[in-house]
C-alpha cells in the first residue's frame, strides 16, 4: 500500500472528465479550499505556487506521488523555510530545491494526526457497546501509530463536558465541534489489542521521524504541534506493533491474529488515494470478507472512485448528493456506508441523517 497522505493531495481536485488534475490545479486546490481558516502561509505559498511556471516546472520533476502539497512544503519546512511571505518562501525553495528534492523523495507525507481519534471515537464506542468486548485496532497506514491510542486522550465534543480515560485526564484532550445527532460515547471504550501496517513505518524513539511529523503540521497550528509532541509521548511509553509492507498482503494475517476476546476494527484515514484502483479494490473486498468491523474515513472522491461504480458502488448516490458539502472534508463510513462528514485533522464531525 502507498504511504498515508494528508487530505489534500489528489482526492478532492478531479477533472470532470476524471482524469489526474495538474500539478497548478492541485496546488490552486490547496490554496483554496484545504488551507484557508487552517493556514493562511499555506494559502499563500500554495496559490504562488500554482501561478509560478518556473517552480511548477520544479515540481514537475518529482515523480506525480511527491508533487503533493504537503509533502514538497513539509520538505521545505525540514529545512527551516521560514513563515512568512510567497516571496520569501519561494527564494528559499529555489536556493534550497535539491536538497528540498532528495527529501521529498526519501520521506511520504505519513501525517500522523491524532486528533482523528475525535471523529474514529464514536464509531468505536457504538461497536464496543454492540459487541460488548474491548476492541482489537489495526490501522492501515499507521505512520508511527499513534491513531492507535484512543484510550490515551481526552476528549471535548461542542464544549461540553470532557470525557477522560478510565484512569483520570488523557495525554492531551482533543476537542472537536458536532452538527447533527452524534452519538457521543459517555465512556472511552476499552482497547485491548492495538497493531498496524505501513509501507515506511515511523519510529516514535527516532528523533529524525519525530522532526519529520513536525514539519507536517501547518505553520499556525501550534495546538497540533503540541498534540503531536504528547501522542508520541505516550506511544514511546509502549509502541504499537507496526508491520512494514502492503496492507493486501499483511491484513487478513493481522486479523486473524488478534485476540479472539476482543473485536477487531480495521480502520485507516487518507490512505486510499495512494493505491492504486486495482489494489483499492482488492483491500474492500477483504474488508468485506473477513471477520472484522470496517471504519474508513476518506476524502469524497475515494469512496467511491466514480459515479459509474467505482470501489464502493452502493454509497455512490449518497456521496453524490453530498459533494458540494464533503469539499475540503472526509467522509467517515462504517462497513461501507456514510455515516458522517468529519474534519481532515478530527476537529469537526457532522453526522447524516
Amino acid at each position: 500500500m502507498n504511504p498515508p497522505s494528508d487530505p489534500t493531495a489528489m482526492n478532492t481536485c478531479q477533472s470532470a472528465s476524471g482524469t489526474p488534475p495538474g500539478t497548478a490545479a492541485i496546488y490552486r486546490n490547496f490554496g483554496l479550499v484545504e488551507a484557508p481558516g487552517s493556514s493562511p502561509c499555506y494559502a499563500e505559498w500554495t496559490l504562488g505556487i500554482s501561478e509560478d511556471p518556473q517552480v511548477l516546472e520544479l515540481i514537475d520533476t518529482l515523480p506525480a506521488p511527491k508533487r503533493q502539497p504537503n509533502l514538497v512544503l513539509a520538505a521545505a519546512r525540514l529545512l527551516g523555510a521560514p513563515i512568512g511571505s510567497y516571496a520569501g518562501f519561494r527564494s528559499f525553495l529555489l536556493q534550497h530545491w535539491s536538497s528540498i528534492r532528495d527529501i521529498a523523495l526519501a520521506r511520504s507525507t505519513q501525517t500522523n494526526e491524532a486528533g482523528r481519534c475525535a471523529a474514529l471515537l464514536p464509531v468505536l464506542a457504538s461497536i464496543a457497546e454492540a459487541e460488548g468486548k474491548p476492541l482489537a485496532l489495526i490501522e492501515a497506514g499507521a505512520s508511527a501509530g499513534l491513531c492507535l491510542f484512543p484510550d490515551k486522550f481526552s476528549y471535548q465534543y461542542d464544549g461540553g463536558p470532557r470525557l477522560d480515560p478510565a484512569g483520570g485526564p488523557g495525554a492531551a484532550v482533543l476537542e472537536c465541534t458536532t452538527t447533527g445527532n452524534v452519538p457521543i460515547p459517555h465512556a472511552i471504550p476499552e482497547i485491548g489489542w492495538r497493531s498496524g501496517i505501513d509501507l515506511n513505518p515511523l519510529d516514535v524513539k527516532s528523533p529524525e521521524d519525530a522532526a519529520w511529523l513536525e514539519a507536517l503540521v501547518w505553520p499556525e497550528q501550534e495546538f497540533r504541534r503540541r498534540r503531536l509532541r504528547a501522542a508520541l509521548e505516550v506511544a514511546r511509553l509502549d509502541p504499537p506493533r507496526l508491520i512494514a509492507g502492503d496492507v493486501n498482503e499483511h491484513i487478513e494475517a493481522l486479523v486473524r491474529s488478534a485476540p479472539e476476546d476482543c473485536a477487531v476494527v480495521v480502520f485507516h484515514s487518507a490512505v486510499l488515494p495512494y493505491m492504486p484502483q486495482h489494489s483499492r479494490e482488492q483491500f474492500v473486498e477483504a474488508m468485506h470478507r473477513l471477520p472484522c468491523h470496517w471504519i474508513s474515513n476518506e476524502g469524497s472522491g475515494v469512496l467511491p472512485q466514480n459515479e459509474a461504480g467505482g470501489v464502493l458502488p452502493e454509497v455512490a448516490g449518497r456521496l453524490a448528493d453530498l459533494k458540494s458539502e464533503a469539499k475540503g472534508r472526509f467522509i467517515l463510513a462504517l462497513d461501507g456506508q456514510p455515516l458522517a462528514l468529519t474534519g481532515p485533522h478530527g476537529q469537526s464531525l457532522q453526522w447524516l441523517g
